[in-house]
């Protein structure tokens, strides 16, 4: 059922709550805001935000916009999900959207986003393994989540699709697919363990690191900024970070990006049509919500063939010929 939600547009206001993560991020949280800005720009609105700097500021974060004449409240990241619940629930005629949760049963009142992240990062596993002189990768986790691990999931099924193809033995380390078990720092903000987890790595052999830990993956950068891209390259994620961590931009190989910013603009244009619905919006390859960034100063190192491989993979993984699920 569409929900008559709108309001006049002069009048709309977008209030998001981040996650601990903050709001310059150079992540999730400050592409969602990318999103509340670019509306802001195209449409007109007010936007507003609050940042959480612990989890048990969520609720009270939320609560605190209930009131304040948000048109919509768009809270950031799969841990706001309870909190999201409880306030949605509690003021149905209060719209709501969640960035990386998605609620079963829907819930009425709410819009979720979610993004098929393991399609974008299955074309960084394949180019990954194309690229290591090593043949040992290496991911690590910010928490074991699924809008975290499914970027993990995406990588690992990349790799074991090029050493299906090509009769390699590239292996990733870091996670398990079978298990669900893996290599976590428990946070999305210290960038010391960024550093010290994707040194263990590079240790124990790995020349490409995807790190899926916001903020955190920046101490990973800084190490391969320090030892040289001939040695460890890294994989951002969330943005493409060559633009947003300018100072290390060249270590970046590439990043797996979830357009997080697009689909918040279109969450809130839908909802000053009139036109909002609770459910569920999905970011893909084929709409452009998941993606591969450009190789930028490493463009030069990618072979032609392994340039074209990843286009024709992009192709398949669209039309359904192959499966980045299983």
């Amino acid at each position: 059922m569409v929900m008559a939600f709108a309001s006049p547009a002069l009048a709309f206001t977008a209030c998001q709550v981040t996650d601990t993560g903050g709001i310059d991020d150079n992540s999730f949280n400050q592409t969602a805001w990318k999103g509340v800005l670019d509306a802001k720009e195209k449409l007109g609105i007010e936007g507003r935000f609050l940042e959480s700097q612990a989890e048990t500021d969520y609720d009270a974060n939320i609560n605190s916009l209930i009131d304040g004449d948000c048109d919509i409240i768009i809270t950031v990241g799969f841990l706001l999900g309870d909190a999201t619940e409880k306030a949605a629930k509690a003021n149905p005629d209060q719209p709501f959207s969640i960035v990386d949760f998605a609620y079963d049963p829907p819930i009425e009142n709410v819009l979720g986003q979610v993004y098929a992240t393991d399609q974008a990062a299955f074309l960084a596993g394949y180019l990954a393994a194309g690229m290591s002189k090593t043949k040992i990768l290496g991911t690590f986790g910010g928490i074991n989540i699924p809008p975290v691990t499914i970027f993990m999931d995406g990588f690992v099924r990349g790799v074991d699709h090029w050493n299906a193809v090509k009769g390699d033995t590239v292996t990733v380390l870091g996670w398990n697919l079978d298990t669900r078990e893996g290599l976590f720092t428990n946070n999305f903000d210290n960038l010391d363990d960024g550093r010290a987890y994707a040194q263990n790595l590079y240790d124990e052999g790995a020349d490409i690191v995807l790190p899926v830990a916001g903020p955190v993956g920046l101490g990973s950068a800084t190490l391969a900024d320090e030892l040289g891209v001939d040695k460890l390259k890294i994989i951002g994620v969330d943005a493409d970070l060559y633009f947003t961590d300018t100072e290390r931009q060249h270590v970046y190989l590439t990043s797996v990006t979830k357009r997080m910013d697009a689909t918040v603009s279109d969450v809130i244009e839908i909802t000053m049509n009139g036109d909002f619905e609770g459910g569920v919006l999905v970011g893909t390859l084929e709409n452009g919500g998941v993606g591969l960034a450009p190789f930028h100063d490493m463009d030069g190192m990618v072979p032609d063939t392994l340039k074209a491989e990843l286009e024709a993979l992009r192709t398949s993984i669209i039309d359904g010929s192959i499966s980045v699920s299983n």
